[in-house]
């Protein structure tokens, strides 16, 4: 292989149209913009979403709805869905992805809420915890490693 016998593949380029060439070449005269008009103008058309001088639907409809550009994104667990787990397990959320609890995390990583009832002695990992869920955890007797 030599750089001058590097090309396209075939069909991967198109020639470009040939305007205003003559009338047997399909794009004489008008070179395909009809006759007269806004849009056969040079520079002619419109800006996007303007519908010719009426109230856009875009201001006619309401506004609504916020998002915060502060809002923080978790992937949660709640306490009671880490009872399945045997005693002494390290539950952290590379464990979570690899066996299915989870799929895919968050922009800030995990939570772990206090829904639910937790028996077992296990060590949880994760970004965050509430209140309740650290109660929970170390009730049991588990340990909770913020990361």
């Amino acid at each position: 292989m030599k750089l001058h016998t590097l090309a396209p593949g075939e069909g991967a380029v198109t020639a470009s149209k040939r305007l205003g060439r003559g009338i047997g070449s399909g794009l004489g005269k008008t070179s395909g913009k009809g006759h007269k008009g806004q849009w056969a103008r040079s520079g002619g058309g419109v800006r996007p979403g303007f519908e010719g001088g009426q109230m856009p639907i875009t201001r006619k409809l309401p506004k609504r709805g916020f998002k915060s550009p502060f809002k923080k994104d978790y992937t949660i667990v709640n306490v009671g869905e880490l009872e399945e787990f045997d005693n002494g397990t390290v539950v952290s959320k590379e464990f979570l992805c690899e066996n299915g609890y989870i799929t895919g995390l968050g922009a800030n990583g995990l939570k772990i809420l206090g829904d639910g009832e937790l028996t077992k002695s296990i060590t949880v990992k994760a970004n965050k915890f509430t209140k309740s869920a650290v109660e929970k955890i170390e009730k049991a007797g588990g340990k909770v490693e913020v990361i």
